[in-house]
């Protein structure tokens, strides 16, 4: 898997560097300290995988990641975005410009490599941590604009399985919890993926807290 880091902190992109290189399936094609670069670099490379900060110069995390990931790009890169507690504000934005995930900047090197990976395999990690917050941002964020509705209503079961998406569980812990087979889980969201029109599990979850579907939400 190949992955850029972008992050205006040189300690921070040292740190993912080591960790990921260290990696025998991994490697940092690219680390840069502004968004601009990351946007050049990360179109150039194609990498599998890009670790964005929020904060950085020239452009920050979301604009990169809009124009790197969001609705109107043609063939969009995966994007994770590195976040801290001060910047939860941010997290909604990220995730309607396109992020496939959030990684706290303190999250530790098994989470990192945990988001890289499931980054690359079309999945999504988001920190229990972040989707409490972003569930009580959204609740909040009641003047935005409703949530599509689905091109088919979604079955009582879709709705369990989204529901525990929602809250950040896996899908061998949405299996256990809900006595399904992992399989039938996987069918089950790719129904709710295709209802939704929805490009990844991160805004199948988005859906379910705009629409309520969540305490909370």
């Amino acid at each position: 898997m190949r992955v850029l880091v972008a992050d205006d902190q040189e300690m921070v992109r040292t740190g993912f560097t080591l960790i990921i290189d260290a990696q025998a399936d991994m490697e940092v094609v690219a680390d840069v300290g502004d968004g601009a670069a990351a946007v050049a670099e990360a179109r150039r490379l194609r990498p599998d995988v890009c670790l964005l900060d929020i904060r950085m110069p020239r452009l920050d995390g979301l604009q990169a990641t809009r124009m790197l990931a969001g609705p109107d790009v043609a063939d969009p890169l995966k994007v994770v975005i590195v976040t801290t507690f001060d910047q939860d504000e941010y997290v909604y934005g990220a995730l309607q410009a396109g992020a496939c995930g959030f990684l706290l900047k303190d999250a530790g090197p098994a989470l990192l490599l945990e988001a890289v990976r499931a980054a690359a395999s079309g999945g999504a990690l988001v920190s229990p941590s972040v989707t409490v917050r972003l569930l009580e941002h959204v609740a909040q964020g009641r003047d935005r604009a409703p949530a599509r509705q689905p091109a088919q209503p979604l079955s009582p079961r879709e709705l369990d399985v989204v529901r525990l998406v929602a809250l950040g569980r896996t899908n061998a812990e949405i299996s256990a919890e809900l006595f399904l087979a992992l399989s039938t889980v996987k069918t089950h969201l790719g129904g709710v993926q295709a209802k939704l029109g929805a490009r990844n599990r991160v805004e199948i979850a988005a859906w379910a807290w705009e629409s309520s579907l969540v305490a909370g939400g």
